[in-house]
């Protein structure tokens, strides 16, 4: 063999190597990220079970999932025809509930109130603004200019 032919066998191993570390090096980086966010979840966890907060964790996803990029998510179905609200996790359901049972419009406040949310912090809410946007994301709520939520039509 000579030594043009060992070198170029060389430099193309050398190519598929060095692509072979980008992706590496990639994946590594997702894998830290994910565990990062697992730390800080497990940290908000512990703090609301150190608070007193359980039935803040009932807003937690339930079900159902599904596996997307190799992550849990929780399925929300956009809302079409008539698609009943028994294809929403129990926690949206209530969430609706809530919604359809209020004389007008509803503010995050105070549909958290009518879960037994600590509304005093805003900060407390943030999830449940997040599934409200979601709800109306999907269809299943209108959210108005003010912010507040009504059931869409």
């Amino acid at each position: 063999m000579t030594d043009s032919v060992m070198l170029g066998r060389i430099a193309a191993r050398r190519a598929e190597l060095d692509l072979l570390e980008e992706e590496l090096v990639k994946r590594l980086a997702d894998v830290r990220v994910e565990r990062d966010e697992l730390v800080v979840a497990e940290r908000v966890v512990q703090r609301i079970s150190e608070q007193g907060f359980g039935e803040y964790l009932s807003l937690a996803p339930a079900l159902p999932e599904a596996q997307v990029g190799g992550r849990s998510v929780l399925l929300i179905p956009a809302r079409v025809g008539d698609l009943d609200t028994e294809a929403l996790p129990p926690d949206y359901q209530r969430i609706l509930a809530i919604v359809r049972e209020a004389a007008g419009p509803v503010k995050v406040k105070e549909v958290g109130g009518r879960l037994g949310l600590p509304v005093e912090v805003r900060g407390k809410l943030e999830p449940l603004r997040g599934k409200l946007n979601k709800l109306a994301d999907r269809g299943w709520l209108r959210k108005l200019g003010d912010g507040r939520f009504t059931i869409a039509f």
